[in-house]
């Protein structure tokens, strides 16, 4: 099983505590700096959204997002680079807010992370630095 429980699992179901959000974390620096195209950052947010959907099929929260899927919400933010990156995956794992951290092979590089769908309460406190990607 690698399900962890969360204090917000299954709470939208249970409470309706708000609306379940799905947060995407894409480093900037990959086309700013190094000069990625736009399309393949996309790429990698759609690898880990699928990941960590996939992984978590049968969680409550999982299901209830996919229940309605003219109506899914996410939010796309941007990291600055590499480390923080890191450092945000670090903090959601202490957390224990089930993501994925996408991981580019062959080129073994972390472009980006996206999170099981959760209730935006519960989860929005660790993304409150970031902006939107633009």
């Amino acid at each position: 099983e690698t399900s962890t429980w969360h204090v917000c699992d299954g709470m939208a179901a249970k409470q309706s505590p708000g609306v379940l959000v799905q947060y995407i974390a894409v480093r900037g620096d990959l086309w700013r700096t190094q000069k990625w195209p736009i399309g393949a950052l996309i790429a990698q947010g759609c690898h880990a959204t699928t990941a960590i959907v996939h992984t978590f099929m049968d969680d409550p929260n999982v299901r209830e997002y996919l229940a309605d899927v003219d109506r899914m919400h996410k939010v796309v933010l941007e990291v600055d680079n590499e480390a923080d990156l890191l450092a945000l995956a670090s903090s959601l794992q202490e957390g224990e807010v089930d993501h994925k951290l996408w991981i580019e092979q062959p080129e073994n590089i972390p472009t980006c992370l996206a999170t099981k769908p959760y209730p935006k309460s519960c989860v929005q406190n660790f993304f409150k630095k970031f902006k939107l990607f633009k």
